[in-house]
């Protein structure tokens, strides 16, 4: 899931408890100008692909002889600037990703009836086959974790190598319970005003917001990360957001509320890794019970990061993204 995590102005109990659970990070932003000025130097392509529903847009960057990775953005509703981080992988093997129907630089259309998860599916394999990505990886985070679950178990599709699930949602009642758990640590101010106003059905008054924002502030977003300059501009759909999950990050509303494909999880035959921040909403011991249901799956923790580690921890997380990959195309063919 991602939600863009906005400031309010608060009261002063309100204010006091979120200085009180506010990480104590770095100020030191990570780097991401190399990412940037790597793919820049390297060929690449964008274009327009006709999906169900309308048209999107893609990113290719890199050549190399590795296996393609094809990388699904979170959201619902969300935009894929930020795999730039990325953009180290692609000196081994293309590394492509593409904004979803309704966001981003993709076509925006009005009809609601398109935000459906089949209909994510089936944009899915409309673009892997304008691409001709016949063998490929695939990385999905958050949300786009649960589009790589829900592709890998529902279509079953040949040649899908290798499956990433970034910070994924793979049950969503689990991931409210979660974070349920999560929202029981922040201090007693913040959950009773959290309380308060789901109570009054008043999630948009600023006081909420600001409460929510510090549930984020832990296990969203939790450190410093660069800008991205390739997202300047680049807007996410909120519709999407709510209709298809809810309100916030902890509350699920919408069309997926009750979605799981927890059990099914042990038909990835393919080797998978599951990767997240040591503080993400996607809770790494929640990961490892999915992990162990698997017969091929590990997991990486990145120390300090939250639900954005891919940004908090570019070289951490590339690193363990390219090891990956480099041990899955090493193994031997069966």
């Amino acid at each position: 899931m991602t939600r863009q995590i906005i400031g309010y102005t608060l009261g002063a109990a309100l204010s006091a408890a979120l200085v009180a659970c506010s990480p104590s990070a770095d100020s030191a932003q990570p780097d991401s100008t190399a990412a940037t000025a790597a793919a820049d130097t390297l060929v690449s392509e964008e274009g327009m692909i006709d999906v169900p529903g309308g048209k999107v847009w893609y990113r290719k960057i890199g050549n190399g002889p590795g296996i393609p990775l094809l990388a699904l953005h979170g959201g619902p509703g969300g935009t894929s600037c930020r795999f730039e981080v990325l953009a180290p992988l692609a000196v081994d093997r293309p590394v492509i990703f593409y904004d979803q129907l309704g966001s981003g630089r993709s076509e925006h259309p009005t009809d609601t009836a398109l935000w459906t998860l089949p209909r994510f599916v089936e944009e899915l394999a409309a673009v892997r086959k304008a691409l001709r990505l016949d063998t490929l990886h695939l990385l999905g985070h958050s949300w786009g974790g649960a589009l790589a679950a829900e592709y890998m178990v529902a279509a079953k599709p040949a040649g899908v190598v290798s499956v990433v699930f970034s910070s994924p949602l793979i049950s969503t009642p689990r991931w409210i319970a979660d974070a349920d758990s999560l929202r029981a640590e922040l201090p007693v101010a913040i959950r009773n005003v959290l309380d308060a106003e789901e109570k009054r059905g008043t999630l948009d008054s600023p006081a909420y917001k600001a409460a929510t924002d510090s549930f984020y502030a832990r296990h969203v977003r939790r450190l410093p990360v660069a800008d991205m300059p390739r997202c300047a501009g680049v807007a996410s759909n909120d519709t999407i957001y709510q209709q298809m999950w809810g309100p916030t990050e902890f509350k699920s509303t919408g069309s997926l509320r009750t979605w799981t494909r927890a059990a099914e999880m042990a038909t990835i035959a393919q080797p998978s890794l599951f990767i997240a921040g040591e503080f993400d909403e996607a809770r790494p011991t929640t990961l490892e019970e999915f992990r162990r249901t698997m017969p091929n799956a590990s997991l990486v923790v990145i120390p300090g990061a939250a639900h954005a580690a891919m940004r908090e921890k570019p070289s951490e997380y590339v690193s363990a993204v390219r090891a990956f990959l480099a041990r899955v195309e090493g193994a031997p063919k069966p």
